[in-house]
């Protein structure tokens, strides 16, 4: 049963069980005033029929927040509504019961089903049908086909209320996602404005002065206008979406690192992995790698490991470069220079992965980035 849980789309549920139970209580009092001279013990049918209308009452204000709807109301209700529909024995009397008159409950005593139903999904609503039915059954005193009819027919609304609810549960779900996307969305084209108003342009800028400029200069223009090409594509939305289910090789988009100062290790075979994470795993590399340019000397050794397990890929990248002073990340980060942050741990977390970085001054880095195979 889940505990005050509200979607919004609960509430009319909610409200249409109260007035069921509304509707029910008016059509079994009718019935209690119809037939109550055949009854054994008339004067008890309306402390019964008063039982009833306390108790719609309480539960009609009780479920109206969602706070209030805890097992033990649930059971409560259950319970109650139960000793209502036993009470037609004494009151009602077994003789008439087997003649086929109706139980001080009737129908009213299928309102608890229905909450239950609601509150639990299916499961709920047909265990309380099947306590309720098994009730009625046995307050009936026989066992004819209207009477199991009753009980059939309150277990098959147990399961369409159930069911309605965990389609609108899917439904809400994925309305919010939709909603997420949608903000996420703008928010993707705000950053886009402020990154063409900005960085764009400052590229830009330092690919035209730089253009013919031969050494370090002509060098800077050129890498200036790579990025520039590379991040109006992304700002762009030209990226490559991430619901690619194509497979890809690993092993085969990381071996194009490889140099005299970096080497590849893995499986023999490749490494199969849906193609976005694929891509996602050698960018992060590809970051690890520009970190280690930018900040070890020259002729620095980087080995790339591949494990690859039946339920999870593993990839290292060990440096013996000078290794990373303690709180270095996080000055880093909480300084804008995001690059480990975000292109390395950004892209592994965002595939459902985990990344550790063991370093110590003077003795080098590992970075393992683990991402669990989808079954």
């Amino acid at each position: 049963m889940r505990q005050g849980r509200d979607n919004g789309f609960q509430a009319p549920l909610w409200r249409a069980v109260a007035v069921y139970r509304i509707a029910a209580l008016t059509y079994a009092t009718i019935l209690v005033i119809r037939n109550v001279s055949h009854y054994e013990r008339p004067v008890l049918a309306w402390p019964v029929v008063a039982v009833m209308l306390g108790w719609t009452v309480f539960t009609t204000y009780a479920y109206a927040n969602p706070a209030r709807r805890k097992p033990p109301l649930f059971v409560a209700d259950l319970l109650i509504t139960a000793a209502a529909l036993a009470a037609s024995v004494p009151v009602v009397g077994r003789h008439a019961l087997e003649q086929g008159k109706p139980t001080l409950a009737v129908a009213w005593h299928v309102a608890p089903v229905l909450a239950w139903a609601v509150a639990g999904g299916r499961r709920a609503g047909i265990a309380g049908a099947l306590a309720m039915g098994a009730t009625d059954i046995v307050v009936r005193a026989h066992r004819d086909q209207a009477a199991l009819t009753g009980s059939v027919l309150m277990l098959l609304a147990a399961i369409a209320v159930g069911y309605l609810v965990r389609i609108a549960e899917v439904a809400h779900e994925r309305l919010q996602r939709a909603v997420e996307l949608e903000a996420a969305t703008r928010e993707r084209e705000r950053l886009a404005r402020d990154i063409h108003d900005s960085v764009l342009q400052v590229l830009a800028l330092v690919k035209r002065r730089g253009a013919g400029l031969d050494g370090e200069a002509g060098e800077l223009a050129r890498l200036a206008g790579e990025q520039e090409a590379k991040l109006r594509s992304l700002v762009a939305g030209r990226s490559v979406p991430a619901g690619d289910d194509a497979d890809a090789d690993l092993m085969a988009l990381l071996r194009v690192h490889e140099t005299p100062t970096v080497t590849v290790s893995g499986p023999a075979e490749p490494v199969r992995l849906p193609a976005h994470a694929a891509r996602e795993i050698a960018a992060a590399v590809a970051a690890a790698l520009d970190n280690v340019e930018r900040h070890c000397t020259d002729g620095t050794k980087v080995y790339i490991l591949v494990e690859d397990a039946p339920d999870e890929v593993v990839v290292t990248v060990r440096d013996d470069g000078p290794g990373i002073e303690p709180d270095r990340l996080a000055q880093a980060e909480a300084q804008g220079r995001l690059g480990v942050a975000q292109s390395i741990r950004g892209r592994i977390v965002d595939l459902g992965g985990r990344v550790t970085i063991v370093s110590a001054p003077g003795q080098g880095t590992e970075l393992e980035m683990t991402l669990t195979r989808l079954t």
